[in-house]
């Protein structure tokens, strides 16, 4: 990618409007977050739509989004950019934080705690009143376009004393707590985005809310919104709702015999 089209905001535009059904008042309070360009953190478990929740508010403000999924062998570098050396010499590419600072997007560190925390320190000068990026290898100060926003997410359930953010970081951010939606309000969300019928939908949550008690008692984490949807497609496409489940549903959630034993029989308790 060349450095003029990297720097063009409309390609990091969502184009069609992504499905988001509001459980609360997020909309609003992060459409005055955003309003003051405050950085926001986002935390809540693994498929609850945290990531849906940021498309859906870049598309509602008409802002591009630059994601970055992290992770523990993301460097500082890979946030800000670096040098390459290609063959017409050396040359510096800038990185997703550095082109989203520069041309005003919002850019979403998705699951932050996954980086290292000296990675994470670079973010500090751009969530507070200087607004500013140092390119420290470059020699250059980034000062950050008037509509930057910078928005985080992780997971509280897997944060530890090795992976949680500092409380230098934390206390740079605005924060919403997102969890599983309402039954009735999932049910929706997966009637929706599936294209399946309401009863099946609420059938498939009914399975992830038992999954979901069994959290800390075998399972680290329940069935998702996420993976009710992957389950409910499939469903759509023809696939058997036990064999949709187990593919969808179980599988991918444990390697537990007894977990998986108890899981089978909840679909079969639903779908006989």
């Amino acid at each position: 990618m060349s450095e003029i089209n990297a720097l063009d905001p409309s390609q990091y535009l969502i184009k069609d409007e992504p499905f988001y059904r509001p459980v609360a008042d997020e909309v609003e309070l992060f459409e005055s977050g955003y309003a003051s360009r405050m950085p926001i953190m986002l935390k809540g478990p693994t498929g609850c739509g945290k990531s849906r929740f940021v498309e859906y508010m870049a598309h509602k403000l008409g802002k591009p989004l630059i994601t970055v999924a992290c992770n523990e062998d993301m460097t500082a570098s890979d946030l800000v950019g670096r040098f390459l050396i290609d063959i017409n010499g050396t040359r510096w590419q800038d990185g997703p934080l550095t082109v989203a600072a520069r041309i005003g997007a919002i850019c979403y560190l998705d699951e932050v705690v996954e980086a290292r925390q000296d990675t994470t320190v670079v973010i500090h000068p751009l969530t507070d009143h200087r607004r500013v990026l140092p390119l420290d290898k470059k020699g250059e100060l980034v000062e950050a376009h008037p509509d930057f926003q910078l928005v985080i997410s992780y997971n509280p359930g897997y944060q530890s004393m090795m992976k949680d953010l500092k409380q230098s970081t934390k206390q740079r951010f605005g924060g919403f707590r997102f969890d599983y939606p309402e039954e009735a309000v999932e049910a929706d969300i997966v009637a929706k985005e599936a294209e399946i019928d309401k009863e099946t939908a609420e059938k498939l949550v009914q399975i992830a809310q038992r999954s979901r008690n069994l959290k800390g008692h075998g399972l680290d984490e329940g069935i998702s919104t996420r993976l009710l949807v992957y389950a409910a497609q499939l469903i759509n496409k023809g696939v058997d709702p036990k064999k949709a489940c187990t593919m969808a549903l179980i599988t991918p959630l444990t390697d537990d015999d007894d977990i998986l034993d108890t899981l089978l029989t909840t679909v079969d308790t639903f779908f006989e």
